[in-house]
């Protein structure tokens, strides 16, 4: 990590992370700031909530795709210009944590769960798949997605250690693990059930009058000097 191109690298793949599709899509096809409806997580399933399922499948590709992509160019070309294993790794966690803080969208991002597995899925394909097998099978079972992710993330570091042993990729792995866990106690109590149908906002409800229209209280007014008028 002591050169030039392991710094760009980083940076760059920082700056890709920073790019929040749940916002960029919704915004591209007129849809509500995620952050404003639902949990405010600008993730895919938050963006579901909207009812487009076409904008939440973008979301969760392109969110994967950040930090795929990345890593998969560091560990393709990196070798020379003289990044190793750990500035690979360092490539994965910079394209997770820019999610988290996006520096395009005033540091406010989502939980991270389509971005880490795309670094897991580019950083060893067996171990993304393990751990998304894992969400799959949560998901499946108890039909909460948060719950599923903070199994994942709790399994993954696991994987790593006992099928493939300590490596660089371990740091990245624990790292955004625990960001997980701490990014979903955050968003803690604000998920409906996977496969529930979205809640659909009308705008405010009209309040109620509280007291009579002046044209209803001037004609009560008017019977009843009537009626006093007849006594």
């Amino acid at each position: 990590m002591q050169n030039l191109p392991s710094v760009l690298a980083v940076l760059a793949a920082y700056l890709i992370g920073s790019l929040s599709f749940a916002v960029i899509i919704s915004r591209g096809m007129g849809l509500d700031d995620p952050r404003q409806y639902g949990s405010g997580n600008p993730g895919a399933t938050n963006v579901l909530r909207s009812g487009n399922r076409l904008a939440a499948v973008l979301t969760l590709a392109f969110d994967a795709l950040k930090g795929y992509v990345p890593v998969m160019l560091a560990l393709v070309y990196g070798p020379a210009w003289g990044l190793g294993e750990v500035a690979v790794s360092f490539v994965g966690l910079a394209a997770f944590l820019g999610h988290l803080w996006p520096v395009f969208f005033g540091f406010k991002g989502g939980k991270g769960v389509a971005t880490a597995a795309g670094v897991l899925l580019a950083l060893n394909p067996w171990l993304g798949l393990a751990t998304l097998l894992t969400w799959v099978i949560i998901a499946a079972f108890f039909r909460y997605s948060s719950l599923a992710s903070i199994v994942a993330a709790l399994f993954a570091p696991f994987y790593q250690l006992l099928i493939w042993g300590v490596s660089p990729a371990l740091l990245a792995v624990c790292s955004m693990s625990l960001l997980l866990l701490w990014r979903h106690q955050l968003f803690a109590g604000t998920e409906s059930r996977l496969g529930a149908k979205p809640a659909v906002s009308h705008g405010p409800t009209p309040k109620h009058p509280t007291h009579q229209q002046p044209g209803h209280a001037h004609a009560h007014g008017h019977r009843h000097t009537h009626k006093k008028g007849h006594k």
